[in-house]
């Protein structure tokens, strides 16, 4: 792999080819199963509004139903669409409040009704959790003052400021609707148990082999879904996923896989392989616990950052990874984000590599941290975070450093980061629809941002993130982010950002009805799937 990583040109530019999910003249076919992977050895639980996880997503979205989503037939779009809502409403006069009238006739899998005090207690749960109950994305709704209902089929949301991350945070794909009758009862009963008001009702579990659905014939959306049903397979192995597809076990897997393994299954599969591909919102970091010595010392930070060469290493490593762009705290395809000249003047995006790894040697023995050794945490998932383990320790020996990787499943690599239980950790910093003012919040302080584990305080990158939100000029908007970029990832190194990711979803040609996004999140609750066989 080292030899892969030789130094190359500047990035390629940004791509998207997108493939429509199936022609116009193509009417949609009733009854299948569709059989597909997922690439973990099972979610951590199956509580989507607690996890960070892919995991949960691809085996339980399609029991549940959301409030509001991207558009499954454009789900890059901008353009929120409503689900569980009549239409996407209006903010009030001065942008502060959103009513949102509810579906009536909605029934969760048990029979018993859905209402606005459902949708009220699930979004109070994720904005406003009790104690013993995590909730990762609550920094992004900083903005919300209080949820309420004024009726059986109405929910008002109240800011304290108007902003224009409102609404794209509101499509979370992992917000999904719970009984508050459940919620009462036991706000962790949704760790451990299914039930949800989805396309697809739950048949089966088997922990770390498979889960099953079957077509809930009461769906609000009428018509759907087409599937008879679903059966996901968990196998966090890529050799097993990909001779799966090939032999026509399983037709797709909806995370991604890296270019090698598209030209093997096309070489394989021929006309019966359609492939579809897009820039992906996701995007690796490394984050050093600011609770163990010496990474309480900006300078050892900033080290690890200069150490790493971006712009000589993407090119190549693109070719055997699922990743692809140099960017920064902010999705390269966002008009909001920073430009390469700008980004090249921080830290670790230099384009002298020799000045500074030179910088990074010389903070390393001014910090006393000369002969640095460390054990660094990383999730057992090929695709890419093994490749961006062994990618960085090679990087860090260029300037002396010695790292050991810990690998970990799954669920104890997330309970390791949670019980700070580390010295540096690789992770993975997805979001689901592009919304750059929201996005970033996962770079601010544990006590802000419950999926930060760098285990710092910083009370000025708090009050900068509160600048941004309530910034409604887009030039203004920018300038913040930018500035944003060079404090987080230079002058205190909170987090050390590396590749944004390229997703590439080969599959089986008679899978229908499904678009890729920008995210592995989002369009998972297959309602328009269906099977041309």
């Amino acid at each position: 792999m080292r030899r892969t990583l030789r130094r190359a040109g500047s990035v390629a530019a940004l791509t998207m080819v997108l493939a429509l999910p199936a022609a116009a003249d193509e009417t949609p076919k009733r009854g299948g199963t569709l059989v597909y992977m997922i690439p973990a050895d099972a979610p951590p639980s199956f509580d989507a509004q607690r996890e960070e996880t892919y995991a949960t997503i691809h085996a339980a979205a399609p029991f549940y139903s959301t409030l509001i989503r991207a558009n499954p037939m454009d789900p890059g779009s901008p353009d929120m669409v409503c689900d569980l809502c009549t239409e996407m409403p209006q903010p009030s006069e001065n942008g502060t409040a959103y009513t949102f009238k509810i579906r009536e006739g909605v029934k969760f899998h048990d029979g018993t009704p859905l209402t606005a005090a459902d949708v009220a207690a699930s979004w109070n749960k994720i904005i406003f959790p009790t104690e013993g109950v995590v909730s990762p994305r609550q920094s992004n709704f900083l903005m919300v003052d209080k949820v309420e209902t004024t009726g059986p089929s109405t929910v008002v949301f109240h800011l304290k400021f108007a902003t224009d991350s409102f609404i794209p945070a509101l499509a979370d794909p992992y917000a999904w609707i719970y009984s508050k009758a459940k919620l009462d009862q036991d706000m962790h009963w949704y760790e451990k148990n299914v039930q949800g008001s989805g396309p697809f009702k739950f048949v089966n579990y088997e922990t770390g082999q498979s889960i099953e659905g079957v077509r809930n014939p009461d769906y609000y959306h009428a018509g759907l879904p087409y599937l008879d049903g679903f059966k996901g397979i968990f196998a966090d192995k890529q050799v097993t996923r990909v001779e799966a597809i090939r032999s026509g076990q399983a037709a797709i897997e909806f995370r991604g896989f890296p270019p090698t393994v598209r030209d093997e299954l096309q070489q394989a599969l021929g006309d019966k392989l359609a492939v579809q591909t897009s820039d992906w919102n996701c995007g690796g970091l490394i984050t050093p616990n600011h609770k163990k010595k010496p990474f309480d010392d900006p300078r050892v930070r900033r080290a690890l950052t200069l150490a790493i060469d971006r712009w000589g290493s993407a090119p190549e490593l693109s070719k055997i990874a699922i990743v692809h762009t140099v960017g920064g705290v902010t999705f390269p395809g966002s008009p909001l984000a920073v430009t390469k000249e700008e980004l090249q003047q921080v830290a670790g995006y230099w384009p002298d590599i020799e000045k500074s790894r030179t910088e990074a040697r010389r903070l390393l023995k001014e910090a006393g941290a000369e002969n640095l050794s460390f054990t660094l945490l990383n999730r057992s998932v090929d695709q890419p975070y093994k490749y961006y383990g062994i990618w960085v320790v090679d990087q860090w020996s260029k300037i002396g450093v010695h790292a050991t990787q810990k690998v970990l499943p799954t669920g104890p690599w997330f309970q390791a980061m949670r019980d700070e239980d580390f010295d540096v950790t690789v992770e993975g910093n997805c979001q689901n629809v592009v919304n750059p003012l929201a996005d970033i919040g996962k770079y601010l302080p544990h006590t802000i941002s419950p999926s930060n584990y760098g285990n710092f305080e910083d009370e000025h990158e708090v009050e900068l993130y509160n600048r941004i939100l309530r910034e409604l000029d887009k030039s203004q908007q920018h300038d913040l982010l930018r500035e944003f970029n060079k404090y987080v990832l230079d002058e205190q190194a909170h987090g050390i950002f590396l590749l944004w990711w390229y997703r590439i979803v080969p599959y089986q040609s008679y899978v229908k009805g499904w678009k890729i996004g920008p995210s592995h999140y989002v369009n998972q609750d297959l309602g328009t799937v269906w099977l041309d066989q």
